[in-house]
């Protein structure tokens, strides 16, 4: 698609935002200073917007390409010169996005430029299917149906911070049940050089041993410093309900606002192509802790570390490896996982796939809230293998299956657990 000099004397019209006379001078001949264009493009070339050129000519009498129009507005975007319009420089980043990204302009940066506020999304459905031998014999089993929409908003505040939610709603397409929308976490996170700083509700992740321990939330504070030696600490409360083994009882672990824990954390890690290593400690202080089974009756505290590495051959071939022991726990206070995968799905890649298998070993105690997800809905307090496939069969839309067969840690009876989701992305 072309444009011919028209539109980009009407781009540099809308850019300018004239209206005042400009005194600087026209480098462009064949822009003449009778023109209704003139100032605007005067402006914009005393500004370093538009260079014409090499020879003094702005070449009106040929049509200009979609690339160097892009060039313009990216010129636009990085000087950004006084009395620019931002609406609709705004319009003119989102009609030429593709050009102004081949161009080497990113997206982080176009979104400085565009909405205040940008949506991301997924809506995802989830199956787990879960089956325990009892010791009395019997059979249990357990299944969901669960269909779920996540909105993501992000605000720019300024050049350093930004705010961050989800929003989430979730079906039980079993019963035919609806839940209201809700907020799951909302955040400021500030970005100065190597530190980052993040306050509010936010994801609780424990990086070092990739989940072992948790993949949750918690209200509080968490700093980071580094690059590739990177040192984390947080500070907050976590609520014990949200526990894995509070959710496979279906009932509170805790004693009314005893159920947030008071949590502090901190990590040490080092990544450099392809290797990473990470060590990690993770302090919880709560009278809920008593009634976890493994614990004594007067325990009010969790004392985790955890170490994890891994090593990526070539760039199709991972093995994970990660340790955890809760000091203040009597029993199921270990965990430990040894996984191998090969490739793996992106959701931006059609056709692309990986698969996996690991050996999980997560006591109660000490994976509190494991990312795993063959160990929600089915039981926790358990070991053993755990296979897994992904797919992407067209762009922004991801399959995904788990299979894990094992022993509980407290009846050593069989258990099997099977999960599946697709999701699409927007």
């Amino acid at each position: 698609m072309k444009k011919t000099v028209a539109a980009a004397l009407t781009a540099a019209a809308i850019l300018g935002a004239s209206g005042t006379s400009f005194a600087a001078a026209n480098p462009f001949s064949d822009v003449p200073a009778g023109h209704w264009a003139y100032n605007s493009v005067a402006k914009l070339a005393a500004a370093g917007v538009v260079e014409g050129y090499g020879d003094g000519t702005y070449l009106g009498d040929r049509n200009i390409t979609r690339y160097e129009m892009a060039q313009m507005i990216a010129k636009a975007m990085a000087k950004n010169p006084q009395g620019i319009s931002r609406a609709e420089l705004d319009r003119l980043v989102a009609e030429f996005r593709d050009e102004l990204e081949a161009l080497g302009v990113r997206v982080d940066n176009l979104e400085k430029y565009a909405d205040k506020v940008t949506w991301t999304g997924e809506v995802r459905y989830r199956y787990w299917n879960g089956r325990e031998d009892l010791v009395n014999g019997d059979k249990s089993k357990t299944t969901t149906n669960q269909l779920q929409l996540r909105l993501f908003p992000t605000a720019e505040i300024n050049d350093h911070w930004k705010a961050k939610a989800r929003l989430t709603g979730s079906t039980n397409l079993k019963t035919d049940s609806t839940g209201n929308m809700k907020l799951t976490y909302v955040f400021a996170e500030g970005v100065y050089d190597k530190f980052k700083f993040e306050v509010g509700k936010m994801p609780l992740y424990s990086n070092v041993d990739d989940g072992l321990i948790l993949d949750d939330f918690f209200s509080g504070a968490r700093a980071t410093y580094g690059d590739k030696f990177k040192v984390m600490v947080e500070a907050g409360r976590w609520n014990l309900n949200d526990a894995a083994l509070a959710f496979y009882e279906n009932s509170l672990l805790g004693l009314g606002d005893d159920d947030a824990a008071n949590y502090q954390a901190a990590e040490l890690s080092y990544e450099t192509d392809p290797f990473y290593i990470g060590l990690g400690v993770r302090h919880l202080r709560s009278n809920a802790f008593s009634n976890f089974g493994g614990y004594g009756e007067d325990a009010k505290k969790a004392l985790i570390w955890s170490v994890g590495a891994r090593y990526t051959f070539g760039d199709a071939v991972t093995l994970a490896a990660s340790y955890a022991n809760n000091k203040k726990a009597d029993d199921y206070k270990k965990a430990y996982s040894v996984s191998l995968n090969y490739k793996g799905a992106n959701k931006k890649n059609p056709g692309s796939w990986g698969v996996g298998v690991a050996y999980r070993y997560a006591g109660q105690n000490v994976s509190l809230a494991p990312t795993y997800n063959v160990y929600w809905d089915g039981r926790p307090n358990k070991r053993g293998v755990e296979f897994n496939v992904s797919y992407t069969p067209i762009m922004n839309t991801l399959l995904q299956a788990e299979y894990f067969t094992g022993k509980t840690l407290d009846t050593r009876e069989k258990t099997r657990t099977f999960f599946g989701r697709v999701s699409w992305f927007f």
